[in-house]
């Protein structure tokens, strides 16, 4: 990692995912002493998207790690919408299972909207849902997703005072961007949602006390985006290719050139990756406990 100056302080995401998942395996073990099962969480891939293949061996190996039961299905990519959907259905009656995934991207001949919408809302690992995405706009208990909860959890970690500062949220899509800006207001940030059509965009990103990149450019933030103090938290996981086969994960921020300027900021790779990954196995758990009535 490049050398970061002394006046700003790494988030380290990778850290807290591994206490996180600590403290979920004491509580799995706890339950299932007391003569409980172990939580479920059922992965669904189609295809053989090679990203997605690493990302679905992770969380196997994550809830193998914690104790809990992994019911992984893999389908080929010509599978039609009626087997995946007659799949979800199954696992939405199925006792032992406590959150259900599907694995994006899915072949292009797929709806993946609908199926997600499929999904038993209380055993919507992800948190995307529209039931959940309710609970989210009206400030209401319900599973949150993944990644912008990881997000907030990792601020929550290094005691960030986020009460009336300014968040500025680069992106707006329904998986990171439109669930964070919702999470910083609950905080009592003003928040403002930037995008691709926006405007004078280093001009509204300098107001920013905390400035969230996830917009999936490239090192696209910079250092001259950045009021000197910010917090600044990288979403973003992008492969820039190297040549001769080689290649490296870089964010959607320049972390050189951005790290003199910030009084924070995530790395990438070990920032918000890896608490997206312990966020899903928190919300199975979450699940579990709900359907066990604890």
């Amino acid at each position: 990692m490049t050398a970061v100056p002394p006046s700003c302080q790494i988030l380290d995401g990778k850290a807290l995912a591994q206490k996180m998942q600590g403290e979920l395996k004491q509580e799995i073990a706890q339950l299932v002493a007391q003569g409980h099962r172990s939580p479920g969480l059922a992965v669904l891939m189609v295809g053989d998207n090679p990203a997605s293949a690493v990302y679905v061996r992770n969380k196997e190996k994550a809830c193998e790690k914690l104790g809990m039961v992994s019911f992984g299905k893999h389908f080929p990519a010509d599978t039609d919408q009626e087997t995946l959907t007659a799949a979800i259905a199954s696992l939405n009656e199925d006792e032992r299972v406590d959150g259900i995934l599907v694995q994006l991207p899915l072949p292009d001949h797929l709806d993946a909207v609908k199926l997600l919408h499929t999904i038993d809302p209380s055993k919507d690992a992800d948190g995307l849902h529209p039931v959940n995405l309710g609970h989210l706009v009206r400030g209401e208990d319900g599973l949150r997703s993944c990644t912008p909860a990881g997000v907030m959890a990792l601020l929550a970690e290094y005691d960030l005072e986020l009460t009336g500062k300014n968040a500025v949220v680069l992106g707006r899509s329904i998986l990171v961007g439109k669930p964070l800006a919702l999470m910083l207001l609950e905080k009592n940030c003003t928040v403002t949602i930037a995008h691709s059509r926006t405007q004078n965009l280093a001009d509204i990103t300098r107001q920013a006390d905390i400035l969230v990149a996830a917009i999936g450019k490239p090192e696209f933030v910079t250092a001259d985006m950045v009021k000197p103090g910010a917090i600044v938290v990288d979403v973003g996981i992008n492969r820039l290719e190297l040549g001769e086969g080689k290649s490296k994960l870089v964010g959607d921020v320049d972390f050189a050139g951005v790290a003199p300027m910030a009084s924070y900021l995530t790395p990438v790779p070990g920032g918000i990756g890896p608490m997206t990954v312990t966020l899903l196995l928190a919300n199975t758990v979450a699940s579990y406990r709900q359907r066990l009535g604890l």
